[in-house]
């Protein structure tokens, strides 16, 4: 049997991850780095992206365990192409369940539900969205991800971007 190694195309933008403890308490910080590393784009689209990078942050914050790789999230930030923007968290596992929006719910349900409108929003306002267990065998946390349309690239951005 042949086996067929497939390279992964290589995004026309990186850039460097960011990490982050995995407490609400860094919100803030989450927004305000995804401002500055996308400085340049359209404000309607940064402010999407600002939106839904906290909902992603705040479930890694509920799912992340603190006793394990020292309760971190980490965000990823790329251009797959010209024209799209994908942006990532993982977390550090502690069993939590598979990210999902709930169906099923009454509309009096959704005006009482605590949970499951921020993926709800994710979903609506991304091109699309998913996950994938990191090492599901060992529980070592979820990859959650969002894909966005890009309408205009700024002038001088480079494929790799430091964030530091």
């Amino acid at each position: 049997m042949n086996t067929v190694i497939r390279e992964e195309p290589r995004p026309h933008v990186f850039w460097e991850p960011r990490v982050y403890a995995g407490e609400l308490r860094e919100l803030a910080r989450v927004r305000a780095d995804l401002a500055s590393d996308l400085a340049g784009f359209d404000p309607d689209l940064v402010d999407t992206l600002r939106l839904c990078a906290s909902e992603l942050h705040a479930n890694c914050a509920e799912y992340t365990d603190p006793d394990r790789f020292h309760g971190e999230v980490i965000r990823g930030l790329s251009m797959p192409d010209e024209r799209t923007l994908r942006l990532s968290f993982s977390d550090s596992g502690g069993g939590g369940g598979a990210p999902r929006v709930p169906t099923g719910r009454t509309g009096q349900e959704w005006d009482r539900a605590e949970d499951g409108r921020g993926l709800l929003l994710v979903e609506t306002l991304s091109t699309a969205w998913g996950y994938f267990r990191l090492a599901p065998w060992a529980d070592l946390g979820t990859h959650v991800w969002a894909v966005f349309d890009v309408d205009a690239v700024p002038d001088g951005l480079r494929p790799f971007v430091f964030t530091h």
